[in-house]
């Protein structure tokens, strides 16, 4: 299950929980069933972290993929570059012809770097987006648990007391 998923389930179990007599913003909770819920979470957010590695490990394919590409291409333009050279009679127009493929060739390098740097940015921005949230609602349910533990201790020890006449 999608760790957002499971946040808004804790989420609801603490909306939907039983008001603490006499307390608008305090409930109680099951607490074996919230750090159950919790655990799951915290088990499941690895995964996901594993997918942000896998995405810098595709990024960086991407990039030695261009990087190779944009090497070759600059190649085959020195190559061509330098045939075009030797042949005497068209020297000038030879060097001209070369410059321009050795420049595509850099162009067409820098635009595949810009774009993959593009992908990447945007797929770690979303997953940054993500992570924010989820940290979110993590420390919002942790606040929730607290504060309930700390009404239920509370609650809990003057409950268990016996009432002195």
């Amino acid at each position: 299950m999608d760790p957002l998923d499971r946040i808004d389930e804790l989420i609801t179990l603490v909306e939907q929980a039983r008001s603490v007599p006499m307390s608008r913003n305090n409930c109680m909770v099951d607490r074996g069933e919230m750090i159950a819920a919790l655990d799951e979470l915290r088990a499941e957010l690895p995964a996901d972290l594993r997918r942000a590695a896998a995405l810098l490990d595709e990024r960086d394919k991407i990039m030695e993929a261009g990087k190779r590409e944009a090497d070759r291409i600059i190649g085959e333009g020195e190559t061509e570059h330098a045939r075009l050279v030797s042949v005497n009679e068209i020297t000038v127009s030879a060097e001209h012809e070369g410059a321009r493929i050795v420049a595509e060739a850099r162009a067409e390098a820098q635009r595949l770097r810009e774009e993959v740097d593009d992908y990447v940015d945007t797929a770690l921005a979303n997953f940054e987006q993500f992570l924010t949230r989820a940290l979110a609602s993590i420390e919002r349910g942790r606040d929730k648990m607290h504060a309930l533990r700390e009404i239920g201790t509370f609650g809990g020890e003057e409950a268990e007391r016996p009432l002195t006449f």
